[in-house]
């Protein structure tokens, strides 16, 4: 029935849309033209940006940078992240769940501030390009209703899975620092520069493409209750007294309860084969005056865990026009549905219910009992839609050395998740909550520019440019308890003013919450080119950026800055046969960067903030509503400036042997400054931090591309190339607000000088094993903040030997973000079969193990009845052997399990063999094969096939943003697809 609705809806977009194409195709081909037939004489440029910033190819017509687009169209990835991830030096992509279509994240050249929530994490993400129009995503204000900083609001799905790797032309990471500024503050964080296929006469003709595979049910160890029994015998054995052992776990206690001691076979239901599959067609038509071009397709992505899935409609009409030499129009509409079938975790859903049950027996790992369980699901409801429109109208002048280009571009997403559980799974109350969210981003873009000719070979370019952005954000959410009956699953109002219960509430408890933010960035730039004879190049920028998120006085930022580029081949190494490129490269540019939230250009303020401890989100105090000072969530000050970034670099290009090895470096510093971070302040005054700005955070490192071609099929049988790419990058605290030297923010510590993704742990030294071991000094016994120690307790280097553990004896280590990453490729190609593989690899980086922390500190783990004491159904899979780890006494006072130690600190550097793909090009075949199907092929792709790691759990990826592994991720799937792809 899905798939039926959405290729019902594609026909009710697509059909229309083709119609008028085919009206204005025959326009324009009516328009009178001398152009030769083998002339394109379309003026509009294929990427329909008016930024001016494309990549010139520097190696014999070809880029070096680009993720190796050939290979990603035969591999079943779903979004941008999964396609950069290991083929881009410089962007790192982190996927912290296997669950298809959730939220991914992507740094380039790292983070310019610590990730200390979800709303940092949103403001380091990288600015996503697709035709020129930056991507917009949710705000992160959706984090500031959730009690749990687990998940957002809503269908939380990726709206970069919004595009189909067989309508990319390519994809490039955008490092340049006067490229960076060209686009100003919306890509102050990097850029990824995505060009679809453009509608232009060498790509008429008809393109299918469809795959079908499947991802098999991974093998797991299972564990049950006589597992974890037997694990916790030692504990007892040396810890337990009568009192302990009398308040054993209920699930544990009787070994004749099959239900927990009994087979373990919840795996038949939660892990399953499933099936894949992708189908999507291009055709592309008109002359060189005047093309259009149409793409559909239809794709469902899925893992073999717990029944999750991400299904996607997706249908584009571009059009080029020229009616005459000097003019062209450009457009394009693209529509893309997403519907997300989400996990079944008791944490998710708990996160959402605001509610924590009684945890004290956990699911049981018998198939019977875990598949009742999962019935009381089918009266539940839990849909997550995402509908994104893209579309733009561009029209480009160019009259001999003046060209002119404006657009104007729409980016619209709508998301809805409706959402209820039954009473069955929630002690006898049910839940209800339902989230529409809409974003929106209107560009309106022009530029002019116009060249000088000094001579045939010295020439200057001068541009001036404009964009607006206005930017709105809204979203309606609410909640509500206690409904009549498990039948009823929305709140049902009366919407007649004039009735006596209008709006009034049928047996829901409900809550409310509106939220509408909308924002506007205006910008100038100016820009000068001088280049002299392809031997010299020189680029300067100056560019005035004014927000609504700034305050009064401080509403407009200037950005300039310069770059200089020298081809060493043309102008010292023209005669030299052994390269056959060579420049050098070099800019510095300063770029202003805007504020994901309004409420800071607001100087003081009144916020909803009169809620319940731990509840956030209720605004009210004895029932009567009302505002407040901002004591929770933070003050803030007038006199808050620009945030801006400092980048530079320089670099160098090399191909040997007519561009057979080619290879880049660059070296890079880019600097974070004038950054708003919350300091604490005293606690007298009420709240709990205050925003000020000063934060100066570098990265610094070195991006490394290398493309060689080792034999070439057109001179030998066998072809054979290599790609790599790799990133190294260190990061650096270079000052704090008020100039302090160090700041303790919840369980993260800053400090000038160091890395700002380290840990903040005791050093574990080993253990007590009696009481004659633990010092003393001066009388006191060595104690943890008053609590002294006792034998069977972990012992924690003393720093500053005051014979007292606390936090002025924890250090900064390890580091969550990896200081190399990158990937290697390589293709053997023989006749007309080619074998492809790609490696992703992450080193020198560091996880905390929470889960073995947890599951080690069993004790004060079920005792808290809190949301980290939920045990999923995965807790009967073991992970890691927790045997490798001391035993302490979990009882202790001293709590000896807790994370903040080394002891759980792990390596989490890996290398994946991410892809293998095994297949033959039609075109080459021979007989008439070779006569119909041209660059058309038929091949197998496997995915996520191995890993090298030292890590201690399942999968070192599967970590949170700010480096904690908790356990409660699903796998990343591994696949095995059979695809074709036929061109006409």
């Amino acid at each position: 029935m899905r798939l039926v609705n959405g290729l019902t809806l594609l026909r009710n977009f697509f059909l229309p849309l083709t119609f008028i194409g085919i009206s204005i195709l025959a326009t324009a081909q009516s328009v009178t033209t001398t152009a030769s037939p083998g002339d394109d004489t379309l003026q509009t440029s294929p990427e329909n940006s008016v930024s001016f910033i494309k990549i010139t190819p520097r190696f014999k017509g070809s880029s070096i940078g680009t993720v190796p687009v050939q290979y990603i169209k035969q591999q079943p990835y779903i979004s941008v992240p999964q396609m950069v991830k290991g083929g881009l030096a410089g962007a790192y992509v982190q996927e912290t769940t296997g669950e298809p279509g959730t939220m991914a994240n992507i740094f380039v050249h790292g983070i310019g501030a610590p990730l200390l929530s979800n709303r940092e994490l949103h403001d380091q993400q990288v600015a996503v390009f697709i035709d020129g129009i930056p991507q917009i995503k949710n705000n992160p204000f959706i984090y500031d209703v959730q009690k749990y900083d687990f998940n957002p609001i809503g269908s939380a799905t990726d709206v970069l899975a919004l595009i189909n790797q067989n309508n990319i032309k390519s994809i490039e990471v955008i490092t340049d620092p006067v490229k960076l500024a060209t686009l100003g503050p919306v890509a102050s964080k990097g850029a990824i520069w995505i060009t679809t296929v453009p509608a232009i006469s060498k790509n008429v003709g008809i393109n299918i493409n469809s795959y079908f595979g499947v991802v098999p049910a991974p093998k797991v160890t299972v564990t049950n209750a006589a597992y974890e029994n037997d694990f916790r015998k030692p504990y007892y054995s040396l810890f337990g007294d009568n009192t302990r052992r009398l308040n054993y776990p209920a699930f544990l206690r009787d070994s004749t309860n099959v239900d927990y001691y009994g087979p373990t076979n919840w795996t038949d239901l939660y892990y399953k084969n499933v099936p894949i599959y992708s189908a999507d067609a291009a055709v592309t038509a008109g002359t060189e005056r005047a093309t259009v071009r149409t793409f559909v397709s239809a794709l469902k992505n899925a893992n073999s865990a717990d029944e999750t899935s991400l299904s996607r409609y997706n249908a584009a009409l571009s059009m080029n026009v020229s009616p005459y030499r000097w003019l062209s129009f450009s457009t394009k509409i693209d529509y893309t549905w997403l519907s997300r079938v989400r996990n079944k975790n008791v944490t998710d859903r708990l996160a959402e219910i605001r509610y924590i049950p009684d945890l004290t027996n956990p699911l049981t790992p018998n198939k019977d009992q875990y598949g009742a369980y999962l019935s009381a699901f089918d009266g539940a409801l839990d849909n997550n839609v995402n509908k994104i429109l893209n579309a733009h109208l561009g029209a480009s002048i160019e009259l001999n050395k003046f060209r002119y280009q404006g657009r104007i571009a729409l980016n619209y997403g709508e998301e809805y998740r409706d959402a209820f559980w039954p009473t069955i799974l929630n002690e006898g109350t049910n839940f209800v909550s339902n989230y529409f969210g809409a974003n929106q981003r209107l560009n309106v873009s022009n530029a002019i520019s116009y060249q000088f000719d000094f001579s045939d070979k010295n020439n200057l370019t001068l541009y001036a440019g404009q964009d607006f952005y206005k930017d709105d954000f809204k979203y309606n959410y609410a909640y509500a308890y206690n409904g009549p009956n498990d039948f009823i699953k929305i709140n049902v109002v009366n919407y007649d003013r004039n009735a006596a219960d209008y709006l009034a509430t049928r047996g829901f408890i409900p809550y409310f919450f509106p939220s509408l933010m909308g924002t506007t960035l205006t910008s100038f730039n100016g820009n000068a080119l001088w280049n002299l004879n392809e031997k010299l190049r020189a680029h300067l920028l100056i560019r005035r950026d004014g927000s609504s998120t700034m305050q009064l006085g401080y509403k407009w930022f200037t950005g300039f800055g310069g770059s200089l580029d020298w081809d060493l081949k043309k102008t010292l190494l023209d005669d030299n046969s052994i390269f056959s490129t060579f420049f050098l490269s070099g800019g510095w540019s300063r770029l202003g960067k805007t504020f994901s939230d309004d409420r800071f250009s607001s100087g003081p303020q009144y916020r909803v903030d009169l809620g319940w401890g731990n509840e956030p989100t209720l605004g009210s105090f004895n029932g009567i509503p009302g505002l407040s000072r901002p004591y929770s969530t933070g003050w803030v000050d007038y006199g808050i400036p620009w945030q801006y970034v400092d980048n530079a670099n320089v670099g160098v290009g090399l191909g040997v042997l007519e561009d057979r090895l080619k290879l880049t470096l660059n070296a890079y510093s880019r600097d974070d400054k004038n950054g708003l971070i919350a300091m604490p302040v005293p606690e007298e005054y009420g709240y709990s931090n205050a925003y000020k700005t000063g934060l100066v955070v570098n990265n610094t490192g070195v991006d490394l591309f290398i493309d060689a071609i080792i034999s070439s099929p057109q001179l030998h049988k066998v072809g054979w190339t290599i790609n790599t790419n790799i990133n190294y990058n260190q990061n650096q605290l270079k000052a704090l607000p008020g100039g302090v030297n160090e700041v303790t923010l919840g369980s993260n510590k800053l400090i000038v000088g160091e890395r700002i993704d380290q840990f903040w742990l005791f050093e574990n030294i080993g253990s007590f094993n009696s009481a004659s071991e633990i010092p003393v000094k001066d009388g006191v016994t060595f104690n943890y903040q008053g609590v002294p120690f006792q034998a069977g307790d972990a012992r924690w280097r003393d720093v500053n030997g005051d014979n007292i553990i606390n936090n002025e004896d924890k250090v900064l280590k390890g580091n969550y973000l990896p200081k190399i990453s990158g990937g290697f490729g390589s293709g053997i190609s023989y006749n007309a079969f080619s074998l492809d593989f790609q490696i992703y690899l992450a080193l020198g980086r560091k996880v905390l193990n929470q889960y073995a922390s947890g599951r080690l500190d069993f004790i004060n783990t079920e005792s808290a009845n809190n949301i980290n004491s939920v045990k999923e159904i995965t807790y009967w899979e073991k992970k890691l052997d927790l045997t490798s780890y001391p035993t302490y006494n979990p009882w202790s006072d001293v709590v000896p399990y807790r994370l903040e130690q080394d002891m759980f600190l792990d390596d989490a550097s890996f290398a994946k063999l991410r892809s293998v793909s095994l297949g033959f090009d039609l075109s080459k075949a021979s007989g008439r094969m070779r006569s119909i199907f041209k660059n058309s092929s038929i091949y197998i792709t496997g995915t996520n096939l191995a890993t090298i790691t030292k890590f201690k759990g399942d999968d070192p990826e599967l970590t949170t943003y700010n480096g904690l592994y908790t356990g409660r991720a699903l796998p990343l799937p591994r696949s095995v697809i059979l695809g074709f792809k036929l061109a006409f």
